[in-house]
C-alpha cells in the first residue's frame, strides 16, 4: 500500500475522552474512533491487524477439529427462558421487541442458540464429539464501558461450544482446547499466564483465564511458582489452624460515636484491625444475609455467591440494615442482631479471640466477643478476598505473588448445564438416551488488540508483535522526488509485494522525520530508509522497531528481500 492511498488519519494528541494507553494509541494511529459510549468504529489499519488475529485463532481452531459457522445476532427471549438466563443476565443484556411485540436480545454470548443447533441436528454418539465456532459481534450493557476496546458495549468475539458423550471425552478435548489458546498468545507474541477463574453468568464447574500479563490491566491474578494460578476473584485461602480462645474476657459495650468504620474504630481502641469482625449485611434473592470476615480483610461476593447459589447478590440497603441489626450503618455485629438471619463466616473469624465487633447498636461496638459463647455462624467457610501474604493453597510452602493482568480467553466446562435446560440428549450405542456434556471456549478478538499494546508500546507509540502488525515493512525514501531513490523503493515493494509480505511505502510528500514518527505510532516492526547517500553505495538503511535510535544496519539493495524474509 502506498501511504498516500491509504486511509491512516493518525492525530498528534489522542482524544480527551480515552482512559488507558491503548485507546489514545489506536485512536492516535489512525486504528480507531469512537462513535459514542463504549463503540468503536475500527478503521482499515484496525481491521488489517483484526484480521490477522482472526487468521491465528482460525488455525488453531481448526487444528482442533474445529467447524466454523455464523450465529444471529438477534436471539428468541424463548430460549433464554429454557435455560433460565433471561433475567439472571440482568441489565448487561441489550433486550428488544420486533413489531409483533415479540421479546428479543442482542447475543452477549450464544449457549442458548448453538444447544438449539445440536440438540436439532444431532441424535446420534456417532456424531459426536463435534466442535462448532463463530466469529461474531456481542453486545453488553456495560454499566460503565471504559479502556477503549477492552470493555466496550459492542465486541467482536471468537466463541466456540463442543459437545461430548461424557466428562472423560470433554476432559480429553478441553485439555487439546487449552493447548491450542497457549499457542494463540505465543503466535500473537503475548507475554501470558493460565488462571483458575470464577465461571460467572457463563455458568459450568471449572474454567480457566488466559490473562495477558500488563501493569494496566484491569484485573488482579494471584499466582505461585509451584504452577498454581488463579484470577483474585477465584483465588483460594487455606483454612486457618484452630486457635485456643481461652481465656475468654468478660464482653464490654463501649461508646464509639460516629465511628463505624474498622480503621477508624480500630484507631479509636487502640487496637489492630485483626482484633476485629467486620459484619456485613447482603440481600441474596431478597433475603437478607450476615456475613462476617476479619477486620483487616475483604468479603469475596465470587466466592459468597456460590455458597450461597443465588442468582443476585448486592450490599443491603441503609433501611435494610437497620431493620435486621437494629442500628446504622457501621454499628453491625454478629451477636444479638434484631432479626435472625443466616450468618456466613469466613474460615479466620471463629479464630479471632476477644474481638471487637459493631454492637448492633447506634455509636457502640463491644469489645471481647468469642466464637461460640457470644455468637456462632450457620457455615463457616472461605469467604475473604486473597490478600498478600497468603500462603499458596496448593504447596502451601509459598507465599502468593500478585500481578496485574488483562483477560483475553476464557475456557470453561459446562457439563450438562445447557443440556439438561434444554433437553440436548443423543443416543448411545444401547439406544439409552444421554444428555450431552459441554464445553464453551471464547477470546476477545478486539481485546487482543489493546492487551498486546498495552503489554508492548513506548513513548513513539505501538510496538506490534510481528505476526499482528499491520504492515511489516515501512519504506522511507528520504525524497521520493528524486528519480534513483523512487526507483529503488518502487522497486523493493513490488519485490515484497511479490513474496506475500505486508508492505506500507511512504511516498507522501513530507519532512522525513515525519515519516519516522508515523511509523513508530502505527508501530511497524521493521523500517526501510532510502536516501540518496546509502543508494550511492549500494544500499540502503534496515533498522528494527525495536531498537535504539543508533542501531541500524546497511544491506545491498539486491539483497534487502531475502534478508527481511529472514527477519519474518
Amino acid at each position: 500500500m502506498y501511504f498516500s492511498k491509504a486511509f491512516i488519519p493518525t492525530l498528534k494528541e489522542a482524544p480527551s475522552d480515552l482512559d488507558n494507553i491503548s485507546a489514545k494509541l489506536m485512536a492516535r494511529a489512525g486504528m480507531t474512533r469512537k462513535l459514542g459510549s463504549g463503540l468503536f468504529e475500527l478503521l482499515p489499519l484496525g481491521l488489517k491487524t483484526l484480521k490477522n488475529v482472526i487468521e491465528i485463532i482460525r488455525e488453531e481452531m481448526e487444528s482442533v477439529d474445529g467447524q466454523e459457522v455464523r450465529l444471529p445476532l438477534l436471539l428468541p427471549k424463548d430460549l433464554w427462558i429454557e435455560t433460565g438466563r433471561w433475567n439472571v443476565y440482568g441489565k448487561e443484556l441489550f433486550r428488544l421487541k420486533d413489531r409483533k411485540d415479540a421479546d428479543f436480545c442482542l447475543a452477549p454470548t450464544h449457549e442458548e442458540a448453538i444447544t438449539d443447533l445440536v440438540r436439532n441436528n444431532v441424535s446420534s454418539y456417532r456424531q459426536l464429539p463435534v466442535m462448532l465456532y463463530q466469529f461474531g459481534i456481542k453486545f453488553r450493557d456495560e454499566i460503565r464501558p471504559r479502556f477503549g476496546v477492552m470493555r466496550a458495549r459492542e465486541f467482536l468475539m471468537k466463541d466456540a461450544y463442543s459437545f461430548h458423550t461424557d466428562e472423560a471425552d470433554l476432559e480429553k478435548y478441553y485439555k487439546r482446547v487449552y493447548e491450542a489458546y497457549e499457542r494463540i498468545c505465543k503466535r500473537c507474541g503475548l507475554k501470558y499466564r493460565v488462571v483458575e477463574a470464577a465461571s460467572g453468568a457463563i455458568g459450568g464447574n471449572f474454567s480457566h483465564e488466559f490473562m495477558i500479563l500488563a501493569d494496566t490491566g484491569e484485573e488482579e491474578i494471584a499466582w505461585c511458582n509451584c504452577g498454581y494460578g488463579a484470577n483474585s476473584e477465584k483465588a483460594e485461602c487455606l483454612q486457618s489452624e484452630k486457635v485456643d480462645l481461652s481465656p475468654m474476657l468478660e464482653t464490654e459495650e463501649v461508646l464509639t460515636p460516629d465511628i463505624g468504620s474498622v480503621e477508624d474504630v480500630a484507631k479509636f481502641l487502640s487496637s489492630s484491625e485483626e482484633k476485629f469482625i467486620k459484619t456485613m449485611i447482603y440481600v441474596a434473592d431478597g433475603n437478607p444475609v450476615a456475613v462476617l470476615v476479619r477486620g483487616d480483610h475483604d468479603v469475596n461476593e465470587i466466592k459468597l455467591q456460590t455458597l450461597i447459589g443465588c442468582n443476585e447478590l448486592e450490599l443491603a440497603a441503609p433501611e435494610i440494615i437497620q431493620e435486621v441489626t437494629g442500628a446504622k450503618v457501621g454499628f453491625a455485629g454478629p451477636a444479638n442482631l434484631k432479626k435472625k438471619i443466616k450468618i456466613y463466616a469466613d474460615f479466620s473469624v471463629p479464630n479471632i479471640a476477644n474481638a471487637v465487633t459493631g454492637a448492633n447498636k447506634d455509636d457502640k461496638h463491644i469489645k471481647n466477643v468469642n466464637y461460640g459463647r457470644d455468637y456462632k455462624a450457620d457455615v463457616v467457610a472461605d469467604l475473604k478476598k486473597v490478600s498478600k501474604g497468603d500462603m499458596c493453597p496448593r504447596c502451601q510452602k509459598e507465599k502468593l505473588q500478585f500481578s496485574r493482568g488483562i483477560e483475553i480467553g476464557h475456557v470453561f466446562k459446562l457439563g450438562t448445564k445447557y443440556s439438561k435446560s434444554m433437553k440436548a440428549t443423543y443416543l448411545d450405542d444401547q439406544g439409552k438416551e444421554n444428555l450431552m456434556v459441554m464445553g464453551c471456549y471464547g477470546i476477545g478478538v478486539t481485546r487482543i488488540l489493546a492487551a498486546a499494546i498495552e503489554q508492548s508500546y513506548d513513548e513513539n507509540g505501538i510496538i506490534w508483535p510481528v505476526n499482528l502488525a499491520p504492515y511489516k515493512i515501512s519504506i522511507i525514501p528520504v525524497d521520493f522526488k528524486n528519480n534513483a531513490i523512487k526507483e529503488a523503493a518502487e522497486k523493493i515493494y513490488k519485490e515484497l509485494k511479490t513474496n506475500k509480505i505486508d508492505v506500507l511505502l511512504d511516498d507522501r510528500d513530507e519532512r522525513v522525520g515525519i515519516k519516522f514518527k508515523d511509523a513508530d505510532l502505527i508501530g511497524i516492526p521493521f523500517r526501510i530508509t532510502i536516501g540518496e547517500k546509502s543508494l550511492k553505495d549500494g544500499n540502503v538503511e534496515f533498522k528494527a522497531r525495536t531498537d535504539d535510535k543508533s542501531k541500524s544496519e546497511f544491506i545491498k539493495v539486491e539483497n534487502i528481500v531475502e534478508y527481511i524474509k529472514t527477519k519474518l
